[in-house]
Protein backbone atom coordinates (compact mmCIF):
# COMPACT_ATOMS: atom_id res chain seq x y z
CA UNK A 1 0.00 0.00 0.00
CA UNK A 2 1.34 3.42 -1.01
CA UNK A 3 0.04 6.72 0.38
CA UNK A 4 0.71 9.84 -1.67
CA UNK A 5 -0.38 13.40 -0.93
CA UNK A 6 -1.56 15.82 -3.59
CA UNK A 7 -2.71 19.41 -3.43
CA UNK A 8 -6.15 20.25 -4.70
CA UNK A 9 -8.24 23.33 -5.27
CA UNK A 10 -11.77 24.70 -5.47
CA UNK A 11 -12.58 22.18 -8.22
CA UNK A 12 -12.23 19.42 -5.63
CA UNK A 13 -15.23 20.56 -3.56
CA UNK A 14 -17.36 17.57 -4.73
CA UNK A 15 -14.63 15.15 -3.57
CA UNK A 16 -14.34 16.88 -0.20
CA UNK A 17 -18.13 16.74 0.21
CA UNK A 18 -18.16 13.02 -0.67
CA UNK A 19 -15.62 12.33 2.08
CA UNK A 20 -17.58 14.40 4.57
CA UNK A 21 -20.75 12.53 3.57
CA UNK A 22 -18.96 9.21 4.10
CA UNK A 23 -17.86 10.33 7.56
CA UNK A 24 -21.38 11.48 8.52
CA UNK A 25 -22.84 8.16 7.38
CA UNK A 26 -20.24 6.22 9.40
CA UNK A 27 -20.73 8.36 12.53
CA UNK A 28 -24.53 8.14 12.29
CA UNK A 29 -24.38 4.34 11.92
CA UNK A 30 -22.55 4.30 15.27
CA UNK A 31 -25.12 6.57 16.89
CA UNK A 32 -22.57 9.40 17.07
CA UNK A 33 -24.76 12.12 15.57
CA UNK A 34 -23.74 15.14 17.64
CA UNK A 35 -20.46 15.72 15.79
CA UNK A 36 -21.78 16.34 12.26
CA UNK A 37 -25.46 15.39 12.43
CA UNK A 38 -27.21 12.79 10.30
CA UNK A 39 -27.67 14.51 6.96
CA UNK A 40 -25.07 14.51 4.18
CA UNK A 41 -23.05 17.72 3.93
CA UNK A 42 -23.69 17.71 0.18
CA UNK A 43 -27.45 18.12 0.84
CA UNK A 44 -27.04 21.20 3.05
CA UNK A 45 -26.46 24.45 1.10
CA UNK A 46 -24.78 26.11 4.12
CA UNK A 47 -22.38 23.19 4.53
CA UNK A 48 -21.60 23.21 0.80
CA UNK A 49 -20.86 26.95 1.01
CA UNK A 50 -18.58 26.35 4.03
CA UNK A 51 -16.60 23.77 2.08
CA UNK A 52 -16.38 26.10 -0.94
CA UNK A 53 -15.20 28.98 1.25
CA UNK A 54 -12.46 26.91 2.90
CA UNK A 55 -11.34 25.43 -0.43
CA UNK A 56 -11.09 28.92 -1.94
CA UNK A 57 -9.32 30.51 1.04
CA UNK A 58 -6.92 27.64 1.71
CA UNK A 59 -5.40 24.63 0.02
CA UNK A 60 -7.17 21.28 0.08
CA UNK A 61 -4.87 18.26 0.29
CA UNK A 62 -5.73 14.65 -0.44
CA UNK A 63 -4.14 11.44 0.72
CA UNK A 64 -4.43 8.80 -1.95
CA UNK A 65 -4.04 5.12 -1.16
CA UNK A 66 -2.72 3.31 -4.22
CA UNK A 67 -4.00 6.20 -6.35
CA UNK A 68 -7.52 6.35 -4.85
CA UNK A 69 -8.51 9.44 -2.80
CA UNK A 70 -8.83 8.28 0.80
CA UNK A 71 -8.77 11.38 3.02
CA UNK A 72 -8.73 15.16 2.85
CA UNK A 73 -8.02 18.27 4.86
CA UNK A 74 -7.81 21.94 3.97
CA UNK A 75 -4.98 24.11 5.25
CA UNK A 76 -5.41 27.87 5.60
CA UNK A 77 -3.93 30.85 7.43
CA UNK A 78 -6.69 31.23 10.03
CA UNK A 79 -9.31 29.38 12.04
CA UNK A 80 -13.03 29.49 11.27
CA UNK A 81 -14.91 32.66 12.20
CA UNK A 82 -16.14 31.05 15.43
CA UNK A 83 -12.59 31.12 16.92
CA UNK A 84 -10.01 33.82 17.53
CA UNK A 85 -6.77 33.79 15.51
CA UNK A 86 -3.69 32.78 17.47
CA UNK A 87 -2.09 36.23 17.58
CA UNK A 88 0.92 34.97 15.59
CA UNK A 89 1.31 33.51 12.12
CA UNK A 90 -0.34 30.13 11.95
CA UNK A 91 -1.65 27.46 9.63
CA UNK A 92 -5.04 26.00 10.44
CA UNK A 93 -6.45 22.59 9.53
CA UNK A 94 -10.09 22.47 8.44
CA UNK A 95 -12.42 19.62 7.48
CA UNK A 96 -10.24 16.56 8.02
CA UNK A 97 -12.37 13.71 6.72
CA UNK A 98 -11.89 10.35 5.11
CA UNK A 99 -13.61 7.89 2.90
CA UNK A 100 -14.42 5.36 5.61
CA UNK A 101 -13.46 2.48 3.32
CA UNK A 102 -9.87 3.49 4.12
CA UNK A 103 -10.26 3.66 7.91
CA UNK A 104 -7.14 2.60 9.76
CA UNK A 105 -4.76 2.79 6.78
CA UNK A 106 -2.92 5.92 7.94
CA UNK A 107 -4.29 8.40 5.40
CA UNK A 108 -5.39 10.91 8.07
CA UNK A 109 -2.07 10.71 9.90
CA UNK A 110 -0.21 11.14 6.60
CA UNK A 111 -2.22 14.31 5.89
CA UNK A 112 -1.47 15.71 9.35
CA UNK A 113 2.26 15.05 8.87
CA UNK A 114 2.07 16.74 5.46
CA UNK A 115 0.28 19.77 6.94
CA UNK A 116 3.05 20.07 9.54
CA UNK A 117 5.71 19.93 6.81
CA UNK A 118 3.92 22.52 4.64
CA UNK A 119 3.64 24.77 7.70
CA UNK A 120 7.33 24.34 8.53
CA UNK A 121 8.41 25.03 4.92
CA UNK A 122 6.33 28.24 4.96
CA UNK A 123 8.40 29.44 7.93
CA UNK A 124 5.41 29.24 10.26
CA UNK A 125 5.84 27.46 13.57
CA UNK A 126 2.23 27.07 14.75
CA UNK A 127 -0.21 24.52 13.33
CA UNK A 128 -3.67 24.39 14.88
CA UNK A 129 -6.88 22.43 14.45
CA UNK A 130 -10.20 22.22 16.23
CA UNK A 131 -12.48 19.25 16.52
CA UNK A 132 -15.51 17.77 18.19
CA UNK A 133 -14.70 17.00 21.81
CA UNK A 134 -17.84 15.15 22.88
CA UNK A 135 -18.79 11.49 23.19
CA UNK A 136 -15.82 9.20 23.82
CA UNK A 137 -13.07 11.75 23.06
CA UNK A 138 -11.51 9.54 20.38
CA UNK A 139 -11.16 12.40 17.91
CA UNK A 140 -9.20 14.54 20.38
CA UNK A 141 -7.07 11.49 21.20
CA UNK A 142 -6.38 10.97 17.47
CA UNK A 143 -4.93 14.47 17.19
CA UNK A 144 -2.91 14.01 20.38
CA UNK A 145 -1.52 10.74 19.01
CA UNK A 146 -0.40 12.77 15.97
CA UNK A 147 1.57 15.34 17.98
CA UNK A 148 -1.06 17.93 18.87
CA UNK A 149 -1.61 19.32 22.38
CA UNK A 150 -4.92 20.60 23.77
CA UNK A 151 -4.95 24.37 24.11
CA UNK A 152 -8.53 25.52 24.68
CA UNK A 153 -11.98 24.01 24.93
CA UNK A 154 -14.93 25.90 23.49
CA UNK A 155 -18.66 25.69 22.90
CA UNK A 156 -20.19 26.68 19.59
CA UNK A 157 -23.62 27.45 18.20
CA UNK A 158 -27.15 27.10 19.51
CA UNK A 159 -26.59 23.41 20.32
CA UNK A 160 -23.61 24.25 22.58
CA UNK A 161 -21.41 21.97 20.42
CA UNK A 162 -18.36 20.90 22.47
CA UNK A 163 -15.08 21.66 20.71
CA UNK A 164 -11.38 21.45 21.41
CA UNK A 165 -8.57 23.48 19.85
CA UNK A 166 -5.26 21.66 19.58
CA UNK A 167 -1.86 22.97 18.52
CA UNK A 168 1.49 21.68 17.39
CA UNK A 169 4.81 23.54 17.17
CA UNK A 170 6.49 22.47 13.96
CA UNK A 171 9.92 24.11 14.10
Amino acid sequence: MTITIRAGGPGDVPLILAMLDSSVEWLAAQGRTRQWGTEPWSADPRAVETVRRYAAAGTPYFAEVDGVPAATLTLSDAPGAYLEPAGEPERYIHLLASDRRFKGRGAGAALLAHAAEVTRRAGVSLLRVDCYAGDDGKLVAFYEKNGFVRTEAFRHGPDDWPGQVLAQRVR
